[in-house]
């Protein structure tokens, strides 16, 4: 019985530990999934909390990055050179630069939101920015171009003579956006370039450019009758100036010639520097050729006056060439060339003189082209030769010197007179180095003739303009060993039309070299007993066409005489040029 009883209890024991145990157990998943919801819920509001930090940050970027957007759209909009103003759908200003205030003087008070158009452009015009017209002009195209409702770009002069660039974009929401921009320096600055490319920069005549688009235009009105002139001008002696008083004399006188021959031509006439000392007219409305004669020979007259020049007083003379439309073709670059052939004849013929184009002178000028390269070889193949003229005393009758005579023996064509040859050297600068030649050469052969017999070399105008002349004359003294006193310099009274301190210093430095000095073809100048004043020649000799008259009854014996008696008086020997008769050395 003990023994079931035992067993009852032992039962209920382990049935209550098992119970027991259950209970335990379902507390503990309880607890358990308390905490997983309690971590759950954590995790929740965690993740919650790092979006809505996530979400502050974000905003914070975007009102940072907003701001930055801010700041750099109004510094764009302050630093633009361009005004610019937007405005909504009724005419009313949404925002516009400080350029805009700027341009059109505008107090701050007006580029505030809500402005409308005619508001904004009152205060402009009572600001003095835009004249009434303007503004009105103003006020009606923006609302034109607002109605049109298309882009458009487009330059407007106002009256003060500024140029605005305005450039209208109409909005989606009818509103519209207008920049504007001065453009004045830079039209300025453009018409500037414009000018410089089609004039000359130191005479501000048109240049070869300019000239033939001139020259176009007036063809083609030759083409329905209207007849005009073309004359190519080039200016005597020039070279001899610059290079003797320098370049600013002589861009001096080359503004000195515009003026004269600008005053010269009528309005309708063009006058173009096509380069160096050449200028050109184009004679507009010719009727009849003798037009044309007229204003060459004015042009002559006008531009062979002195010049007064920083102190100087300056002679120069022109030669020109003519061709007229259509008479001598109907093009611009042949008519150009016919006139300059015509040049070169007028040059040919003695300069200051003015010829026509005729048919024939294209052969001439390239004969004359011919000639100069045959003369650029000829001074390295030895062509040139020195004759040497005989000059006598009267009383003795015995020969007291030789005067070098250039001549030029041609392979082909035997000798060619120097009145062929030496003014084309001359007009090419070939002269110098011809006349450095001849005077190494004068010297050397003087050195073996007996006694103290003299040599006389001519100085041409162009070579006595060359800087080191003088050195040049001492270097052939020295080379030969000849003594300066047997060396006598002739030069032409055009040199002395340049009376200036350079050309009297030239004159005293070669007299300081112990050499003489002779004025050559005495009487054909313009003021030849004053350079007797100006500088004390050694010689004087007189001009040829003098002598050829002497015996004859006229008035070349009285001429003679009393020159050979004023320079007696002066301590000057006189020399008869060209005496072949015995009624003449009579």
């Amino acid at each position: 019985c003990w023994y079931l009883v035992g067993s009852a209890v032992l039962l209920n024991l382990v049935v209550a530990a098992i119970g027991l145990l259950l209970l335990r157990r379902f507390r503990g998943q309880r607890l358990l999934a308390e905490a997983n919801a309690a971590i759950a819920r954590a995790e929740a509001a965690r993740s919650l909390a790092e979006t809505a930090l996530a979400l502050s940050e974000e905003r914070e970027r975007a009102a940072a990055a907003a701001r930055l957007q801010h700041l750099r759209f109004g510094a764009a909009l302050g630093n633009m050179s361009q005004a610019l103003c937007m405005f909504d759908p009724a005419d009313r200003l949404v925002v516009a630069n400080p350029r805009l205030a700027e341009m059109f003087q505008l107090p701050p008070a007006a580029l505030e939101p809500g402005t409308g158009l005619a508001a904004l452009l009152e205060q402009a015009r009572a600001s003095a920015a835009l004249a009434p017209s303007d503004t009105f002009g103003l006020a009606w195209r923006l609302r034109r171009l607002k109605a049109r409702g298309v882009p458009v770009a487009e330059i407007r002069e106002l009256a003060d003579g500024r140029a605005l660039s305005i450039r209208f974009k109409p909005m989606q929401d009818h509103g519209w956006l207008v920049t504007i921009e001065d453009i004045t320096e830079r039209q300025q600055a453009e018409a500037k370039i414009a000018h410089m490319a089609h004039h000359d920069a130191l005479t501000g005549l048109p240049n070869r450019v300019l000239f033939q688009k001139r020259l176009g235009q007036a063809i083609a009105r030759g083409r329905r009758g209207e007849a005009c002139a073309v004359l190519c001008l080039d200016l005597d002696h020039f070279k001899a100036v610059n290079d003797t008083l320098g370049h600013p004399v002589g861009d001096a006188l080359l503004r000195a010639v515009t003026r004269r021959l600008k005053a010269t031509v009528r309005e309708t006439d063009t006058v173009a520097r096509l380069g160096g000392d050449e200028f050109a007219v184009v004679q507009s409305r010719v009727e009849v050729p003798q037009d044309t004669t007229v204003l060459a020979t004015r042009l002559i007259e006008a531009l062979s006056a002195p010049y007064e020049l920083e102190g100087h007083q300056v002679v120069i003379g022109t030669s020109i060439g003519i061709a007229l439309v259509p008479a001598d073709g109907e093009e611009a670059n042949h008519v150009l060339k016919c006139a300059d052939l015509a040049l070169y004849r007028a040059k040919a013929d003695g300069r200051g003189r003015y010829r026509y184009f005729e048919q024939g002178m294209d052969a001439l000028m390239q004969a004359r082209r011919v000639l100069e390269m045959d003369m650029r070889k000829a001074l390295i193949a030895g062509e040139f030769e020195i004759y040497y003229q005989p000059l006598m005393t009267l009383k003795s009758r015995r020969i007291c010197g030789f005067e070098a005579l250039l001549r030029w023996n041609h392979p082909e064509r035997g000798l060619v007179p120097p009145a062929e040859f030496i003014p084309l050297a001359e007009e090419i600068g070939l002269i110098v180095p011809i006349g450095e030649w001849v005077l190494r050469r004068a010297c050397a052969d003087a050195t073996r003739w007996d006694g103290d017999i003299k040599v006389a070399v001519n100085l041409s105008p162009v070579q006595f303009g060359n800087r080191n002349l003088v050195a040049e004359v001492a270097a052939a003294l020295q080379g030969s060993g000849l003594a300066p006193h047997r060396l006598e310099l002739e030069i032409t009274e055009s040199v002395m039309l340049e009376d200036t301190e350079a050309t009297l210093g030239t004159l005293h430095a070669l007299r300081d070299l112990g050499v003489s000095i002779a004025m050559d073809d005495f009487g054909t100048g313009y003021s030849s007993l004053s350079y007797l004043r100006r500088f004390p020649f050694d010689k004087v000799k007189i001009d040829r066409s003098f002598i050829e008259g002497l015996g004859q009854g006229g008035d070349c014996d009285a001429i003679v005489r009393a020159v050979t008696e004023l320079c007696r008086q002066l301590g000057m020997t006189t020399t008869a040029e060209g005496v072949e008769t015995e009624d003449q050395l009579a």
